[in-house]
């Protein structure tokens, strides 16, 4: 053979709104760029956007409403049943906006990596970019994390810092820091996906080397 057939990673992507990440990865293992192979989108909301830029890229999508389950953690034990008949090597969480129980982090550690909207550890949870432009911050951003049972708590793959203008409201820091989310998402995945990235005793390691609590750090000063 004149070629060799490189192993694909499957991958699972859950979402809860329109899956702009999602898109990135899709287009990233559409051009060969990401190693990986998207087995299966999964919402816990019926009829978001993210559902069709799945099924429009030929992704079997699952939808799971949470609102359909009694508890959290019935919801949690369903969705870990969904997503393990896949048997992926990572679980990507692209904008999916649930707090998942101890269970299933722990069933998923050092395998499922999640994306938040600031340079953690600060500003855990919701609003990021207008408490990021209240506390007069200079920079803000995005981080890769793995995901534990903290919440936005798990050690950092990747951070991307951009400025803050003071010309700035919250959409247009969102939209900065957006663009960012869609480099190094992809990239995370890229080096989990090449056995690159790994979470090694509560800590993550990139090439074999502990990342410093930021991660890999990438400056992005473009206005």
């Amino acid at each position: 053979m004149s070629t060799v057939d490189v192993k694909k990673m499957q991958v699972v992507v859950l979402i809860s709104g329109s899956g702009s990440n999602l898109q990135a990865l899709i287009d990233g293992a559409a051009s060969g760029e990401l190693p990986i192979s998207i087995a299966a989108v999964i919402s816990n909301r019926p009829d978001v956007f993210g559902l069709t830029r799945a099924t429009q890229a030929g992704i079997p999508t699952v939808v799971l409403d949470h609102k359909s389950f009694a508890s959290r953690e019935a919801f949690d034990a369903e969705l870990m049943r969904q997503i393990d008949t896949y048997n992926p090597g990572l679980v990507v969480l692209a904008g999916f906006m649930r707090i998942l129980t101890p269970e299933f982090t722990q069933h998923y550690l050092g395998r499922m990596l999640n994306i938040h909207p600031s340079l953690l550890p600060k500003f855990q949870g919701l609003n990021t970019h207008q408490r990021a432009l209240d506390a007069g911050e200079k920079y803000h951003g995005v981080t890769v994390h793995f995901v534990t049972a903290e919440l936005d708590g798990g050690p950092t793959a990747i951070q991307a810092a951009v400025p803050v203008l003071s010309t700035d409201d919250a959409n247009i820091l969102a939209k900065r820091v957006q663009r960012q989310e869609h480099v190094i998402y992809p990239l995370a995945v890229k080096w989990f996906a090449q056995g690159k990235l790994k979470m090694v005793d509560s800590k993550a390691e990139l090439n074999g080397e502990l990342l410093p609590a930021c991660g890999y750090r990438i400056e992005a000063n473009e206005p």
